[in-house]
């Protein structure tokens, strides 16, 4: 119920993803942002070569994919751009 209050009144729609691990790939080269909701708050970063699991997904109301992530190894957890993360 929460999730879907949160959807509606953020415009985005959020989905359950089965866990995948990726890693961060910010062509940039700058630390990716880890943000309390797609487009939300910054809590932290995360570096290029970080491996990650996905476990849930989103997009926010431009239509744009978000994923909520887990670093496997030290990190920050939360929602990033899913764009600069590379999956197997």
């Amino acid at each position: 119920m929460k999730r879907l209050l949160l959807a509606c009144c953020f415009g985005m729609t959020a989905t359950s993803a089965f866990a995948q691990d990726c890693v961060v790939n910010d062509l940039s080269g700058t630390p990716l942002n880890v943000r309390t909701q797609p487009r939300g708050s910054i809590l932290g970063a995360l570096h290029n070569g970080v491996r990650v699991q996905i476990v849930d997904t989103a997009h926010d109301e431009n239509g744009r994919p978000w994923a909520y992530v887990i670093p496997l190894d030290a990190g920050k957890r939360g929602w990033i751009f899913r764009a600069y993360l590379d999956c197997e």
